[in-house]
């Protein structure tokens, strides 16, 4: 093929609905124009790509970058950076933050916050609260909404649906598919002298299996009621996932690396509270329960659920330490670790970190390597062993639960929308995020 093209990635290894093969990647004005034999076209920019696998660019559906109010933990712009190191073009923020996201104006102002400072494309989720349904429907059709998001436990101010009057409320409200956070606050509350144990290791006798499946079961049977779409966050149990394997015609399943990577009592011995997040890391016959799902076909996407705090903070005796731990820029290499021991393909990664988040949520013009579709891919070496170290580690938190791991599978170059805004571990910037566009939105093309 011939041409002229603004950049044109050469000589790697394409993994897209074509399966595997060498090829070239011709990109104009930011979005995949050829793709194919492109060694006679003329290229402002060449990539060479040799030795490479190039992917979808890779989308993480859940992250906490704690901006507004939180910026000693995270900010915009740390947490994106932290993204593109780790080879992901996406991200959906989550709104637990201060204030909130749970009105137009805070989420205009996270919108305002991004530009310029995200070095990925972004969307923000709005938070729902017994005292904001009547906004949002609005919300969800603004331009930069990644969806209503819906805390059933653990919540943060007042970012709490406790009650299944309040949440068929919300599943009543709007059309788009709604994420939810599948605790149940009234057990947690009857289990929560359990902590006063001190032992972290209690962390998931506290929050335990039963108090997940019931969040979950209720969520189902109200969203199965009324037709709404929902999305299970973080599924932590064995028995979610088989429960959830029978409604997948309504619903929609994400874990995430920790959960798959982690079990308990190691984990709570070996890290302390920096193994301490909601839903907790569980036993060894979760975990495996986990993977089962996963090479079912049961989970559709994976996020990180990213959610820094400081050292200092994470060192606060048990249970006054705060559950969470960094993630989005180790999301991609322990993937490709487990991939590169066999316990998925290649394929499957990709449909787990891009192509799902795009079919699940109707993201535009995202998670496929087509012509048409934005010049969003990640570049990796399936080859190459590397130490997750601290100065790798791009999060403001500055710890990581994986830091001395090494891994096989690396992501060499993160490109979007054609900008290569990553390559070999150096970011030159500037931030060139922009809000990520949904099909259910069509004043998002505006």
């Amino acid at each position: 093929m011939t041409g002229t093209y603004d950049l044109v990635v050469t000589g790697g290894t394409i993994v897209n609905q074509n399966g595997r093969g060498v090829g070239d990647v011709g990109v104009i004005g930011g979005c995949i124009a050829a793709i194919g034999d492109l060694s006679r076209a003329d290229a402002g920019e060449r990539f060479d790509a040799t030795g490479l696998h190039v992917l979808p660019g890779v989308i993480d559906s859940q992250v906490h970058f704690r901006e507004p109010g939180l910026d000693h933990k995270e900010d915009l712009a740390t947490g994106s950076l932290a993204a593109v190191k780790g080879g992901v073009t996406a991200v959906f923020e989550m709104p637990n933050t201060n204030p909130s996201t749970t009105t137009p104006d805070a989420l205009d102002e996270k919108l305002r916050r991004a530009k310029g400072r995200m070095f990925c494309d972004h969307a923000f989720y709005a938070g729902a609260t017994e005292d904001n349904m009547g906004a949002l429907a609005a919300m969800e059709a603004m331009a930069g909404c990644a969806g209503i998001k819906v805390f059933m436990g653990a919540s943060t101010g007042s970012l709490l649906v406790a009650e299944d009057e309040a949440l068929e409320k919300v599943l009543t409200t709007g059309r788009r598919r709604i994420a939810i956070h599948a605790e149940d606050e009234y057990r947690l509350k009857e289990r929560r002298p359990i902590a006063d144990s001190g032992d972290v290791a209690d962390h998931c006798n506290w929050r335990d299996p039963v108090s997940a499946m019931m969040a979950t079961r209720r969520a189902v049977a109200i969203a199965r009621r009324h037709g709404r779409r929902i999305h299970i966050l973080h599924v932590t149990t064995k028995e979610e996932m088989e429960f959830l394997g029978t409604h997948k015609d309504l619903v929609t399943v994400e874990t995430t690396p920790q959960h798959l990577t982690l079990s308990a009592p190691d984990a709570y011995r070996r890290l302390g509270t920096h193994a301490q997040m909601n839903p907790p890391i569980r036993e060894e016959h979760h975990r495996l329960g986990l993977w089962e799902a996963v090479r079912a076909g049961i989970v559709d996407v994976i996020g990180s659920d990213h959610a820094p705090h400081t050292a200092a903070e994470k060192a606060k005796p048990y249970p006054n330490s705060p559950s969470g731990m960094p993630g989005v820029q180790t999301l991609l290499p322990l993937l490709l670790d487990h991939a590169s021991k066999g316990a998925l393909t290649l394929e499957r990664v990709v449909d787990l970190t891009s192509a799902g988040a795009q079919r699940i949520f109707g993201l535009a013009a995202k998670g496929r390597i087509a012509v048409g579709y934005d010049a969003d891919l990640t570049l990796v070496d399936l080859a190459a062993t590397r130490e997750i170290t601290g100065d790798w580690l791009a999060s403001r938190c500055g710890w990581s639960p994986f830091e001395g791991m090494s891994v096989t599978g690396w992501p060499m170059a993160t490109i979007i929308r054609g900008h290569i805004v990553m390559r070999d571990g150096e970011v030159p910037g500037p931030a060139l995020g922009e809000p990520l566009r949904f099909s259910e939105v069509p004043a998002a093309f505006v």
